[in-house]
């Protein structure tokens, strides 16, 4: 298998696995492969650390970032943020996406950048020394600010990069996905059926 840079002519490929492997996980149909098509032509897209994992010429794994902000009560600050990452079903439980996000967190330390955000599993990204933000005083906006969000997460390299007050992050723009448009994109792949699971995340 081979870790490598992102190439224009990946786009369906990524876009397709990223479909396939978030289908009806955490919603009925998948929205996060329209925001990874979205994510390369924003200003937020970070598109050196966009990595994928081929395997005899078939793209099995992918990583994004991109950067939001962090409003304080004074100030305003980018943050990095991790995702989404998507790997193959049929490969999933084999380390791929560990790998990416090692391989990807590294160049992330070298490149000096103080933190990184994630909003993920705790149980799986803690494994990769992400705590809750809220430990730091940051927040996901729209969440409660009275309680922990034990799926906010943050990474740290250089604690003297943080602020000592509360800060709620906002992910980019480009996150707040359009039904029609995303309707509309959808054509362009196989047919899906949309399920409601009893697994997915429930509305509130």
């Amino acid at each position: 298998m081979k870790t490598r840079l992102e190439m224009e002519n990946d786009y369906l490929e990524v876009e397709k696995l990223v479909r396939d492997s978030f289908w009806n996980v955490y919603r009925p149909g998948a929205y996060e492969h329209f925001i990874v098509h979205n994510l390369r032509n924003d200003e937020s897209f970070v598109s050196k650390l966009a990595y994928v994992i081929e395997d005899d010429g078939k793209i099995v794994a992918s990583i994004n970032y991109s950067k939001g902000k962090i409003s304080y009560e004074n100030d305003i600050v980018p943050a990095l943020i991790l995702g989404p990452i998507a790997v193959d079903r049929n490969c999933q439980n084999h380390g791929l996406g560990s790998q990416l996000i090692d391989y990807t967190l590294e160049i992330v330390q070298k490149d000096n950048v103080p933190f990184v955000l994630v909003v993920g599993d705790e149980n799986y990204y803690s494994r990769f020394g992400f705590v809750s933000a809220s430990e730091y005083g940051l927040y996901l906006d729209g969440t409660d600010l009275d309680e922990e969000n034990p799926f906010f997460m943050i990474r740290v390299f250089d604690e003297g990069k943080l602020k000592n007050e509360m800060g709620i992050f906002q992910n980019p723009d480009v996150f707040d996905v359009d039904e029609t448009e995303l309707d509309e994109f959808d054509r362009q792949f196989e047919y899906k059926e949309k399920l409601v699971l009893d697994t997915q995340l429930k509305e509130l």
